[in-house]
């Protein structure tokens, strides 16, 4: 039977080993191009909308406005271009991003085109919002006892 010798984790794990991984990163994504890392860039956010979609935490609540603030900075273009981009008013696309409107087809079409992301993903973050804010509302429960049908008929 060989001797065999146990690998510690602070063999693998140690400060010296963290900075020669990190330089390397670092060195691999100095050789990225400007476009590779807007993609990256773009899909982060794309990824961050996925978690926020799936993530049962209602007590976090990202706007719509949020995710397109990310796209905009990263893009580095105003809030009044996308709006034009879009052939829309400012400030009429503003009331979708910020709730005040609901979200139709043709506005979450546009913005799904714009991000190359799935339509789905924005009603699904208006719908996300929407149940958390039912959520809240559901804990004023007895407020709403007097909507029971029993309370209309005799037993």
């Amino acid at each position: 039977m060989k001797n065999t010798k146990e690998i510690k984790y602070e063999a693998i794990f140690n400060k010296s080993k963290q900075n020669l991984i990190k330089d390397f990163i670092k060195s691999q994504s100095n050789l990225q191009s400007r476009e590779r890392i807007l993609r990256n860039k773009l899909l982060s956010i794309q990824y961050k909308i996925e978690d926020y979609i799936t993530d049962n935490n209602i007590e976090e609540n990202f706007k719509l406005l949020d995710f397109i603030k990310m796209y905009l900075k990263t893009l580095n273009i105003t809030k009044k271009e996308f709006a034009k981009h879009l052939d829309m008013q400012d400030s009429n696309l503003h009331k979708y991003l910020i709730g005040e409107r609901k979200l139709n087809a043709k506005v979450a079409l546009k913005i799904s085109k714009f991000t190359h992301t799935n339509p789905e993903y924005w009603y699904r973050i208006q719908i996300k919002n929407e149940i958390a804010e039912l959520k809240k509302e559901e804990k004023n429960n007895e407020e709403y006892e007097k909507y029971d049908y029993t309370n209309l008929i005799e037993v």
